[in-house]
Protein backbone atom coordinates (compact mmCIF):
# COMPACT_ATOMS: atom_id res chain seq x y z
CA UNK A 1 0.00 0.00 0.00
CA UNK A 2 1.25 3.22 -0.91
CA UNK A 3 1.41 6.09 1.84
CA UNK A 4 -0.40 9.32 0.27
CA UNK A 5 1.60 12.48 0.07
CA UNK A 6 0.70 14.44 2.97
CA UNK A 7 1.24 17.95 3.80
CA UNK A 8 0.52 20.81 6.05
CA UNK A 9 -2.67 21.64 4.47
CA UNK A 10 -3.61 18.04 3.73
CA UNK A 11 -4.08 17.76 7.51
CA UNK A 12 -5.77 21.05 8.34
CA UNK A 13 -8.34 20.08 5.84
CA UNK A 14 -9.22 16.42 7.44
CA UNK A 15 -8.92 18.60 10.62
CA UNK A 16 -11.38 21.19 9.95
CA UNK A 17 -13.71 18.64 8.32
CA UNK A 18 -13.77 15.83 10.86
CA UNK A 19 -16.35 15.35 13.15
CA UNK A 20 -16.19 15.39 16.42
CA UNK A 21 -16.87 12.08 18.27
CA UNK A 22 -15.73 12.91 22.05
CA UNK A 23 -14.81 16.46 23.03
CA UNK A 24 -11.35 16.89 25.36
CA UNK A 25 -13.72 17.19 28.26
CA UNK A 26 -15.27 14.02 27.25
CA UNK A 27 -12.34 12.03 27.18
CA UNK A 28 -10.78 13.74 30.55
CA UNK A 29 -13.83 12.48 31.93
CA UNK A 30 -13.49 8.57 30.65
CA UNK A 31 -9.80 8.99 32.27
CA UNK A 32 -11.04 9.71 35.43
CA UNK A 33 -13.78 6.76 35.36
CA UNK A 34 -11.03 4.58 33.85
CA UNK A 35 -8.66 5.81 36.95
CA UNK A 36 -11.11 4.65 39.48
CA UNK A 37 -12.37 1.01 37.96
CA UNK A 38 -8.28 0.73 37.41
CA UNK A 39 -7.46 1.92 41.21
CA UNK A 40 -10.65 -0.46 42.62
CA UNK A 41 -9.22 -3.67 40.81
CA UNK A 42 -5.51 -2.99 40.85
CA UNK A 43 -4.57 -0.91 43.83
CA UNK A 44 -3.02 -3.63 45.88
CA UNK A 45 -1.21 -5.66 43.05
CA UNK A 46 1.78 -3.93 41.81
CA UNK A 47 1.18 -4.03 38.65
CA UNK A 48 3.48 -3.28 35.42
CA UNK A 49 1.53 -0.74 33.44
CA UNK A 50 2.87 -1.33 29.66
CA UNK A 51 2.09 1.03 27.18
CA UNK A 52 1.42 0.19 23.65
CA UNK A 53 3.78 2.70 21.45
CA UNK A 54 3.00 4.63 19.59
CA UNK A 55 -0.63 5.19 19.84
CA UNK A 56 -1.26 4.47 23.52
CA UNK A 57 1.76 7.33 24.75
CA UNK A 58 -0.92 9.90 25.35
CA UNK A 59 -3.64 8.18 26.80
CA UNK A 60 -0.94 6.01 29.07
CA UNK A 61 0.20 9.15 30.24
CA UNK A 62 -2.90 11.02 31.21
CA UNK A 63 -4.66 7.74 32.83
CA UNK A 64 -0.69 7.45 35.10
CA UNK A 65 -1.73 10.83 36.78
CA UNK A 66 -5.13 9.19 38.04
CA UNK A 67 -3.67 5.85 39.55
CA UNK A 68 -2.07 6.73 42.96
CA UNK A 69 -0.85 3.41 44.16
CA UNK A 70 2.69 1.77 43.49
CA UNK A 71 3.26 0.66 39.90
CA UNK A 72 6.24 0.44 37.47
CA UNK A 73 5.54 1.53 33.62
CA UNK A 74 7.19 0.04 30.76
CA UNK A 75 6.49 -0.18 27.09
CA UNK A 76 5.67 -2.64 24.18
CA UNK A 77 5.97 -1.62 20.51
CA UNK A 78 4.02 -4.15 18.28
CA UNK A 79 2.07 -2.55 14.72
CA UNK A 80 0.30 -3.94 12.29
CA UNK A 81 -0.05 -0.35 10.38
CA UNK A 82 3.73 1.45 9.90
CA UNK A 83 1.85 4.65 9.39
CA UNK A 84 -0.26 3.57 6.50
CA UNK A 85 -4.29 3.11 7.30
CA UNK A 86 -4.84 -0.77 7.21
CA UNK A 87 -2.90 -3.44 9.00
CA UNK A 88 -0.62 -6.10 7.60
CA UNK A 89 1.38 -8.86 9.59
CA UNK A 90 2.20 -8.23 13.03
CA UNK A 91 5.38 -6.28 13.53
CA UNK A 92 7.41 -6.35 16.72
CA UNK A 93 9.72 -3.89 17.01
CA UNK A 94 10.31 -3.24 21.12
CA UNK A 95 9.65 -5.98 24.25
CA UNK A 96 9.57 -4.49 27.68
CA UNK A 97 12.71 -4.38 29.61
CA UNK A 98 10.64 -5.27 33.17
CA UNK A 99 10.37 -8.95 33.48
CA UNK A 100 6.79 -9.76 33.65
CA UNK A 101 7.42 -13.26 35.22
CA UNK A 102 4.86 -13.62 37.98
CA UNK A 103 3.47 -10.18 37.82
CA UNK A 104 0.45 -8.44 37.04
CA UNK A 105 0.13 -6.19 34.04
CA UNK A 106 -1.87 -3.95 32.58
CA UNK A 107 -1.62 -3.08 28.80
CA UNK A 108 -3.06 0.55 27.67
CA UNK A 109 -3.63 0.87 24.20
CA UNK A 110 -5.21 3.53 21.89
CA UNK A 111 -7.96 1.61 20.54
CA UNK A 112 -9.67 -1.83 20.26
CA UNK A 113 -10.68 -2.12 16.88
CA UNK A 114 -9.64 -5.80 14.91
CA UNK A 115 -8.38 -6.79 17.67
CA UNK A 116 -5.39 -8.59 16.42
CA UNK A 117 -2.66 -6.66 17.72
CA UNK A 118 -3.69 -6.21 21.57
CA UNK A 119 -4.62 -9.67 21.35
CA UNK A 120 -1.34 -10.92 20.31
CA UNK A 121 0.20 -8.33 23.58
CA UNK A 122 -2.01 -10.18 25.68
CA UNK A 123 -1.04 -13.65 24.92
CA UNK A 124 3.13 -12.61 24.63
CA UNK A 125 2.52 -11.43 28.84
CA UNK A 126 1.21 -14.84 29.38
CA UNK A 127 3.54 -16.31 27.29
CA UNK A 128 6.54 -14.43 29.62
CA UNK A 129 5.24 -15.51 32.69
CA UNK A 130 2.89 -12.47 34.28
CA UNK A 131 0.25 -13.77 36.78
CA UNK A 132 -3.08 -11.68 35.41
CA UNK A 133 -3.11 -9.63 32.23
CA UNK A 134 -5.48 -6.59 32.23
CA UNK A 135 -6.39 -4.46 29.04
CA UNK A 136 -7.20 -0.59 29.31
CA UNK A 137 -8.21 0.92 25.61
CA UNK A 138 -8.88 4.91 25.31
CA UNK A 139 -11.58 3.78 22.73
CA UNK A 140 -13.15 0.64 22.25
CA UNK A 141 -14.57 0.68 18.43
CA UNK A 142 -17.33 -1.88 18.19
CA UNK A 143 -17.02 -4.15 14.82
CA UNK A 144 -16.30 -7.04 13.66
CA UNK A 145 -13.61 -8.34 14.88
CA UNK A 146 -10.95 -9.90 13.27
CA UNK A 147 -11.02 -13.64 12.56
CA UNK A 148 -9.86 -15.42 15.76
CA UNK A 149 -9.98 -12.68 18.25
CA UNK A 150 -11.94 -13.20 20.85
CA UNK A 151 -11.14 -10.58 23.09
CA UNK A 152 -12.90 -7.89 25.71
CA UNK A 153 -11.23 -5.06 27.30
CA UNK A 154 -11.20 -4.92 31.13
CA UNK A 155 -11.29 -1.14 30.79
CA UNK A 156 -12.72 1.41 28.24
CA UNK A 157 -12.87 5.10 28.05
CA UNK A 158 -14.93 5.95 25.14
CA UNK A 159 -16.93 3.90 22.76
CA UNK A 160 -17.26 5.31 19.19
CA UNK A 161 -18.82 4.44 15.66
CA UNK A 162 -16.70 2.13 13.12
CA UNK A 163 -15.13 5.14 11.42
CA UNK A 164 -11.42 6.03 10.53
CA UNK A 165 -10.65 8.12 13.95
CA UNK A 166 -7.91 10.41 14.65
CA UNK A 167 -6.66 12.01 18.08
CA UNK A 168 -5.83 11.76 21.61
CA UNK A 169 -3.13 8.96 20.68
CA UNK A 170 -5.06 7.76 17.35
CA UNK A 171 -3.27 8.79 14.09
CA UNK A 172 -4.15 9.67 10.44
CA UNK A 173 -0.74 8.66 8.60
CA UNK A 174 1.53 9.46 11.62
CA UNK A 175 -0.57 13.00 12.01
CA UNK A 176 -3.23 14.36 14.26
CA UNK A 177 -2.72 11.84 17.20
CA UNK A 178 -1.82 15.30 19.32
CA UNK A 179 -5.56 16.54 19.20
CA UNK A 180 -6.90 16.66 22.46
CA UNK A 181 -10.84 14.62 21.57
CA UNK A 182 -11.62 12.09 19.57
CA UNK A 183 -12.17 12.83 15.73
CA UNK A 184 -13.90 10.59 12.84
CA UNK A 185 -12.37 11.17 9.23
CA UNK A 186 -14.97 13.51 7.33
CA UNK A 187 -16.70 12.95 3.67
CA UNK A 188 -13.71 13.50 1.17
CA UNK A 189 -11.24 11.86 3.63
CA UNK A 190 -12.58 8.81 4.17
CA UNK A 191 -10.22 5.86 4.42
CA UNK A 192 -10.71 2.19 3.33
Amino acid sequence: MTIPTITPKTIADILNQADCLHSADEVQTALDEMGVAITEKLQHKNPIILCVMTGAVIPTGHLLTRLHFPLELDYIHATRYQGTNKGGALHWQAEPRTSLKDRVVLIVDDILDGGLTLQAIRGYCLEKGASEVYTAVMVDKPRTREPGVNLTPDFIGVTTENRYLFGFGLDYHNYLRNVPGIYAVGKGHEVE
